[in-house]
């Protein structure tokens, strides 16, 4: 695994839908832990874009679990907000989803979606993962009327190529992944892909660390920035997921043990911090691992190319 350029910005962007977990911790400390150690910046982002989930009382828990852990966001906003660090939300100014939306349709890249997420399963093939790749069914019918989706052409030349830092050269095709991207679904929300795309340029993000269940979506948040008018991409890394016995990754919605459940059980930030450490393999045993000593625990990063 290579070392990050020095000087990056990256950023921590969970959605209020739920509470933090040990998922959440480890990625936490792959982003503060890179930054620390790598001289970058982390800025805190509440992706409230899905406004029929998220909760006020979910994003005050987010809050209060990074201030447990001792993990400060460097960027701050004009509003101040618990007298710390302010996140940058999602639904803070959406006009400027519109603004960029408008552009594209300026190149004749959207289109008026009325198909149901059942219909498409009926009409589309799903990929090895699972995903279902939109057929296209609505492009070039015309207005669609109300309960429409937007979707934005995903046709390109070339597979969209990138490095992730840990996982080496990954080649993606869009059109074979997904098919024509929704954008903003047909109750009139902004998806997670344009959301993202849109901040991450915005917001100046160079590095974006995540773990390894998001890498199918790189591919084609690179192509809709590129469409978008970003010319210089973000660098990627994908770190590994904590999983269930069966495999499956942690989640809100499987109630898996909250960072608050376990504080109010008697853990302290260093013992969720060395746990964390050593389930994504940053460390060979859970010790407690202080907040100071984060960076420490990605000394053996091979320099960047």
């Amino acid at each position: 695994m290579r070392a990050p350029t020095t000087g990056f910005t990256t950023r921590f962007a969970p959605a209020p839908t739920g509470v933090l977990h040990l998922g959440h911790a480890v990625n936490a400390l792959w982003v503060w832990g890179l930054a620390r150690r790598y001289g970058g910046r982390v800025l805190l982002r509440i992706e409230d874009h899905d406004r029929g989930r998220c909760r006020p009382a979910y994003e005050q828990g987010i809050l209060d679990d990074l201030d447990w852990l001792g993990l400060v966001p460097d960027g701050l906003t004009t509003t101040d907000f618990r007298a710390g660090p302010v996140p940058q939300r999602q639904s803070d100014d959406t006009a400027r989803y519109a603004t960029r939306l408008a552009e594209l349709e300026g190149h004749s890249l959207v289109y008026p979606c009325t198909c149901s997420r059942a219909e498409i399963a009926r009409a589309a093939d799903a990929t090895a993962g699972g995903e279902l790749v939109y057929p296209g069914t609505c492009r070039g019918q015309g207005p669609g009327g109300r309960g429409q989706g937007l979707r934005v052409i995903m046709s390109g030349d070339a597979p969209e190529r990138f490095d992730d830092l840990r996982l080496g050269p990954q080649a993606q095709d869009p059109m074979t992944q997904c098919g024509d991207l929704l954008v903003r679904d047909r109750h009139g929300h902004w998806t997670y892909q344009f959301a993202v795309t849109v901040d991450d340029w915005e917001q100046g993000i160079d590095l974006v660390i995540r773990g390894e269940d998001l890498l199918p979506s790189t591919g084609r948040q690179l192509r809709l920035a590129r469409l978008l008018g970003r010319t210089t991409p973000p660098a990627f890394l994908h770190h590994p997921l904590l999983r269930h016995p069966d495999g499956r990754k942690l989640s809100k919605s499987s109630g898996d043990t909250g960072l608050a459940e376990l504080r109010a059980a008697g853990w302290t930030p260093a013992q969720v911090l060395g746990l964390a450490a050593q389930l994504s393999g940053r460390q060979g045993t859970s010790a407690p691992l202080e907040v100071a000593g984060i960076a420490d625990v990605f000394d053996d990063l091979s320099d960047p190319l």
